[in-house]
């Protein structure tokens, strides 16, 4: 049996988790295991894109804060994460909980508001062009999903919040350059001959 690159295969796949391409995530991750058995991280991912492909919710928002963790300490980060997905029920609620406290004392430290929470002042009111005017030099939106940035972007692009939404993309696109939602907006703001390049 081939030794495969450990390194660039766990990129390939957390690549490919990014993408919403779980099966291949989920594929890649368990050629990891294979090759190396003790992978804590091609373990915690195979988890994850198994949660992702079966419909769980959170497997996307806990693999973000997976990212995250590794990024302060790798190796404390892949035992947190075994420990909180060997504990797990099989219900993603109490983990979102869990991850959704500190994010809640942050916002209201740093006068944010999530984005679930400012689609119900919409919903409830005006709509998000009035919404949006009346809090965007006041309050953060905080958006801690993919969909609901894309949800963000578009309305944006719709109510006319043209550079904005060119800054959010540009920025978005240089962390995940071949993300096909995020290159479709660009292409929607692209027809409407808002931007040059």
């Amino acid at each position: 049996m081939s030794v495969i690159s450990k390194y660039k295969t766990l990129s390939q796949a957390k690549d490919s988790f990014s993408k919403s391409e779980f099966e291949n995530a989920l594929e890649q991750f368990a050629t990891v295991l294979q090759n190396y058995p003790n992978s804590k991280e091609a373990y915690n991912g195979a988890i994850l894109s198994e949660m992702a492909m079966s419909g769980e919710g959170g497997a996307e928002d806990l693999f973000n804060y997976y990212e995250r963790l590794k990024v302060e300490d790798g190796e404390q980060a892949d035992n947190i994460m075994s420990d909180l997905l060997s504990n797990m029920d099989g219900t993603m609620e109490s983990l979102n909980e869990m991850l959704m406290e500190p994010l809640r004392d942050k916002l209201e430290y740093e006068d944010g508001i999530l984005y679930q929470d400012f689609k119900n002042i919409i919903t409830e009111g005006s709509g998000f062009k009035e919404t949006f005017e009346n809090i965007m030099f006041s309050t953060k939106v905080i958006i801690t999903r993919k969909e609901d940035f894309i949800d963000f972007l578009s309305n944006l692009i719709k109510n006319d919040f043209n550079k904005m939404a060119i800054n959010y993309l540009e920025s978005a696109l240089t962390a995940y350059p071949s993300d096909k939602s995020l290159r479709k907006l660009l292409k929607k703001l692209s027809k409407g001959k808002i931007i040059e390049n």
